[in-house]
């Protein structure tokens, strides 16, 4: 298949229903909030309505010490922006019927038959207890695993992530490692219990290597990547492409930034050893988009599948059990979603209730974000896709997201629903 196929057609706002006048406030607003402030060296927005990108616009800087100028093609560290890419790996594999979402994660990983849930003590000698049912694969996909990040900084669990570096921005080690690792670490709590987000979707990285018996990056790159043409999204930045990596800023917490990661000297720029399924990704607006569109397209574009409808469906459905949203659920002090009115499916986040959510948008759509400021989501009720490129960390710092889907839900001038 001809990479023409894949690319994207451009058109007036108008023609897709929306304001181009409205959109221009995305701009105004970027550039007057986070730019001349100093908050983001440089940002890329791109909207995408009826099959067409009907805004694609860049401003500032993405490499500022250099006064590299932020341009079409700059490559972004995505991080949790990975962890969808990740997922539909492992549901490619279950449609195979090679995997199915009820079965004991210990089946694959029978090392951790015997993982205990915490009850007390420290790293030194933790007490536990047998948990209420064994961790099974929708629990990894859905963060109800039981297991964490060490950033939570919450419990004396996250505390021996952080001895060992598991989960970390620049990680150490190997998936087998982490999986080893993980063994001797008892869960928070009962997998299915609460939602907590955490390693779960390396975990996720880990099974998809090991049941299609080839390296994950692999999978990840034969199966998705290659047959889509996201020529620029990988696990490193290879060298002939280096000089398009943006710089990566720290917020000081003051309204300014620190850089955090010179793209001159990235661990980027080389191969890792630890292949992050949930968050080890860079890629471009253009690349990402691709994918975007295979989804927003029932799981196919230009002739390449790589779900069903009907996985993409029950992977964009609220998986929490009851049927609740993350107000309900969660015992995470961070994630990249709201929580009231949002629910969560097999790596996405999931809108149930704009109302409750306080943020316009449909019932049934779906997005995350990434740690350096990144995000995307899906409405497939109004064949909407959005995405925003920066390098800030944490995600946290701005409320940038909640304020950009204000901005292009009130760009649209004739809905669907």
């Amino acid at each position: 298949m001809p990479a023409q196929a894949l690319i994207p057609t451009c058109a007036p706002a108008a023609a897709a229903g929306m304001s181009e006048t409205a959109l221009r406030r995305i701009d105004d607003h970027l550039k007057r909030v986070y730019l001349e402030s100093g908050r983001f060296a440089g940002t890329q927005t791109l909207i995408y309505r009826r099959g067409n990108i009907v805004h694609n616009t860049v401003q500032g800087f993405a490499d500022l010490e250099r006064k590299a100028p932020m341009r079409d093609d700059t490559i972004f560290r995505i991080y949790s922006m990975t962890k969808p890419i990740t997922s539909v790996a492992l549901m490619m594999l279950f449609e195979e019927g090679r995997v199915a979402l009820d079965e004991p994660v210990a089946k694959y990983i029978p090392e951790w038959a015997k993982l205990g849930v915490f009850q007390a003590g420290t790293s030194a000698g933790f007490l536990t207890k047998p948990p209420a049912r064994p961790m099974q694969i929708v629990d990894l996909l859905r963060h109800t695993s039981g297991l964490t990040y060490g950033f939570q900084t919450r419990t004396n669990v996250d505390a021996a992530y952080r001895e060992k570096k598991l989960g970390e921005l620049v990680t150490s080690g190997t998936l087998q490692s982490m999986i080893d690792d993980l063994a001797a670490i008892p869960l928070e709590f009962s997998p299915g219990e609460a939602w907590n987000y955490s390693v779960s979707t390396d975990v996720v990285g880990y099974l998809v290597g090991k049941i299609s018996g080839m390296p994950f990056e692999q999978f990840v790159k034969q199966r998705i990547l290659d047959p889509l043409v996201m020529v620029d999204t990988g696990f490193h930045v290879p060298k002939d492409k280096a000089h398009r990596l943006a710089a990566c800023y720290a917020a000081d917490g003051k309204g300014g930034m620190t850089l955090q990661d010179d793209p001159a000297t990235s661990s980027y720029l080389t191969p890792p050893s630890f292949v992050s399924g949930g968050g080890g990704l860079v890629s471009t607006a253009a690349d990402y988009l691709t994918f975007c569109r295979a989804l927003l397209n029932g799981g196919e574009l230009g002739g390449v599948r790589l779900i069903g409808p009907k996985t993409l469906k029950l992977m964009t459905t609220n998986h929490l059990p009851g049927g609740r949203d993350l107000t309900a659920l969660s015992r995470s002090m961070f994630s990249e979603a709201t929580n009231a009115g949002i629910g969560f499916g097999l790596g996405f986040a999931v809108t149930m209730d704009p109302a409750q959510a306080l943020l316009p948008g449909s019932a049934g759509d779906y997005y995350w974000g990434g740690a350096a400021s990144t995000a995307f989501w899906i409405d497939p009720a109004e064949e909407l896709i959005a995405i925003f490129m920066t390098q800030l960390l944490p995600s946290s710092s701005y409320p940038v997201r909640r304020e950009l889907r204000t901005i292009v839900y009130g760009a649209i001038t004739e809905s669907n629903l």
